[in-house]
């Protein structure tokens, strides 16, 4: 397992279990129940999850997948809820780095090939 694969699991499991603990514990919804929402923001994740924890090499597309999903909810929030500012840049951030993490072997494979002067596929 590479540094990128190492970071792009913690990245995944680390966005599930934030989601778990701001809908549940942190800022718990006051219309619905909390594992309800709690269940709802963290199902986009929840397929990376398994395979993070099957170890599969898909792990990283569907986990990158979701992260963009969390990366607009995140800036979202952070610009129009001052009260979940925090929670909201931590989720950003998150999914930035986990998206990075999941394209990194693939750019760098790309770029050592168009140094070596084979054709990029």
């Amino acid at each position: 397992m590479t540094r990128a694969a190492k970071i792009t699991a913690a990245c995944t499991l680390a966005l599930f279990a934030l989601h778990l603990a701001w809908r549940l514990w942190l800022v718990p919804p006051t219309q619905a129940a909390p594992w309800m929402l709690a269940l709802w923001f963290s199902l986009p994740i929840l397929p990376a999850v398994v395979l993070v924890l099957m170890r599969h090499r898909r792990t990283g597309f569907w986990a990158a997948m979701a992260a963009l999903l969390y990366f607009c909810h995140g800036v979202m929030l952070a610009w129009s809820a001052p009260d979940v500012r925090t929670l909201a840049l931590v989720e950003a951030a998150l999914s930035a780095v986990l998206v990075l993490a999941a394209s990194w072997d693939g750019m760098r494979a790309r770029f050592a090939s168009r140094r070596a002067g084979k054709p990029a596929v």
